[in-house]
């Protein structure tokens, strides 16, 4: 099974649970082995095909990087934490967990988007 650990040092996924956002941006980053790189991909695409039919979902893309990297990047797209939030709650959903390769790591984290004038909008 995979095991969880912090982007940011200072704040968890399981503590940024608890805000009021939306709409926010989830940014995983994943770490496996390279001979289990194939059971990764397989574990994240069934989870997010369930995702994917959950209220307040709007959009996923897995990204690997580049050359031998056995390193993957995850962004998805949700209307609000709290859609997010029971989705990632959701019994069938943590069950799934278990499929991944116990060389795993993964690094969930939430953003919002920021205005920076000139450059990009909060829209």
């Amino acid at each position: 099974m995979l095991k969880f650990a912090n982007l940011d040092d200072r704040v968890s996924v399981t503590d940024q649970l608890g805000e009021d956002a939306a709409p926010v941006v989830l940014v995983n980053v994943f770490t496996v082995d390279r001979a289990e790189a194939d059971r990764l991909e397989t574990a994240w695409t069934e989870d997010a095909k369930f995702m994917q039919r959950q209220p307040g979902f709007i959009s996923t893309q897995l990204h690997r990087g580049v050359g031998e990297s056995s390193t993957y990047l995850n962004y998805a797209v949700w209307e609000s934490i709290a859609a997010f939030k029971a989705a990632f709650e959701q019994p069938d959903f943590r069950a799934h967990l278990a499929s991944y390769p116990d060389s795993t790591i993964t690094r969930p984290h939430l953003f919002r988007k920021l205005e920076v004038p000139g450059v990009c909008t909060a829209d």
